[in-house]
């Protein structure tokens, strides 16, 4: 049986002014505007179709802060599809608090590249279907890789990055993908700094060098434009599809999106 390819919304949650949870939409990870709030967003998403549904608390690893469960509690309650979050999810412990506030999966970064075994405590603790590996992967035109891929013409390896991008950490993001399978992930949240917030498309390069070295579920993330572009994710060997943006204010609705694709022979649940 064809499994079907997956359309995921996503929010990028970071607290206001007032402390208070919103939701925030940037462009390379960067000068992020105020998009609305959490609860209410999740609530319009799963009634718009979704497959899946990502909570990012964006600056929890950053700041060293706990992940905000009560937000996720209250996301849980009004959605019923699967929700992954991710951000300040540091241990064994924080994962099962996580999972208890009503998340299906965890997404972890920082912890995963810091202290890899982490990934195999979530794995054996809570099932492998639970343990998200995310990876914020940026461009790199110089020697220090150890897989290479063409991109415009040029040899271009993949870095893993921690803090929005902000900081490299000499990790090549292919050699990582295949440590983080072989430990027990279930799943791998592919985003590409370079593409984020860009709606120029997906970093097809990247999504497809991932693809061909693992035999996980690999989610496509940053700078989805249009249906167009959640297209060539799947044809590069995606199986699911994130968005933001285009979701955020409406330029496409989550049925636009799989209409397109179901137009197209892409198998998606209608």
């Amino acid at each position: 049986m064809t499994l079907t390819k997956r359309i995921v919304p996503c929010i990028d949650v970071d607290l206001d002014d007032e402390g208070e949870p919103a939701v925030y939409t940037g462009v390379n990870f960067q000068d992020l505007e105020h998009t609305g709030d959490p609860v209410e967003m999740a609530r319009r998403y799963n009634e718009a179709g979704a497959d899946e549904f990502v909570f990012l608390d964006i600056t929890a690893s950053a700041d060293g802060r706990e992940t905000m469960l009560d937000v996720v509690e209250s996301i849980a309650d009004e959605v019923f599809i699967p929700l992954t979050v991710g951000g300040g999810i540091r241990t064994r412990e924080d994962v099962k608090e996580t999972l208890r506030a009503g998340a299906d999966k965890v997404s972890i970064n920082t912890a995963a590249l810091q202290r890899p075994a982490l990934i195999e405590a979530g794995a054996e603790a809570f099932g492998s279907q639970s343990v998200v590996i995310s990876v914020d992967a940026k461009r790199r035109f110089d020697e220090r890789g150890e897989q290479y891929a063409r991109v415009d013409g040029e040899s271009c390896w993949f870095e893993c990055t921690v803090k929005g991008g902000r900081e490299g950490t000499g990790r090549d993001v292919i050699e990582w993908v295949r440590a983080a399978e072989a430990r027990g992930a279930g799943e791998l949240f592919v985003n590409s700094i370079d593409a984020d917030g860009t709606k120029e498309g997906y970093d097809l390069p990247l999504t497809r060098a991932v693809c061909d070295a693992v035999s996980t579920p690999v989610i496509a993330s940053s700078g989805c434009g249009g249906p167009e572009h959640a297209l060539e994710a799947f044809e590069a060997g995606a199986d699911a599809a994130l968005a933001a943006s285009i979701f955020h204010f409406g330029t496409y609705s989550v049925r636009e999106v799989k209409e397109y694709l179901h137009e197209r022979g892409v198998p998606v649940r209608l």
